[in-house]
């Protein structure tokens, strides 16, 4: 994944927060909570990269094949088979597509940013939602971790 120029930072619970736009973005006290209550094996290690329109757009487009910003890519860290590293993956969020979803559904902006990052840990962690039985699982578990950290179901 290409990494362009961007304010890091790494903290003791393994997030590394990048920020690669001038927008506000939620602090790394929330980060940590949501990420903490998203990790179902503590212990892992994620990058939470808050992106442009643009860049989403670029990305989406180069790995999955879609011409268009989306809210939140889920890139998972692969290793060889018997190699085992504390890494998850990356987390690439865009910040104007959550915001105009936010806005667009009637949430609240700070929970509809909870739901983005508990949804791509999620990815990372092996859930999806290709078909509807995975679907019904992801997302009960994502209601869950929402509701534990105060938030309302996003699916209501």
């Amino acid at each position: 994944m290409p990494v362009s120029s961007s304010t890091e930072q790494q903290d003791s619970a393994g997030i590394e927060v990048q920020r690669a736009l001038d927008a506000p973005t939620p602090d790394d006290a929330l980060l940590h909570a949501w990420t903490d209550a998203a990790m179902l094996d503590p212990g892992h290690s994620v990058v939470v990269r808050y992106v442009d329109a643009e860049e989403s757009r670029v990305l989406n487009r180069d790995y999955r094949g879609r011409d268009y910003a989306t809210n939140v890519l889920s890139f998972p860290f692969e290793l060889p088979p018997g190699v085992e590293d504390p890494h998850l993956g990356d987390l690439v969020i865009c910040v104007p597509v959550v915001e105009a979803e936010a806005r667009d559904q009637g949430k609240p902006l700070e929970a509809h940013h909870a739901h983005m990052v508990v949804h791509g840990l999620l990815h990372l962690q092996g859930y999806d939602h290709e078909t509807e039985a995975e679907a019904h699982q992801m997302e009960t578990l994502e209601i869950e971790i929402l509701r534990r950290l105060g938030y309302a179901d996003p699916y209501e």
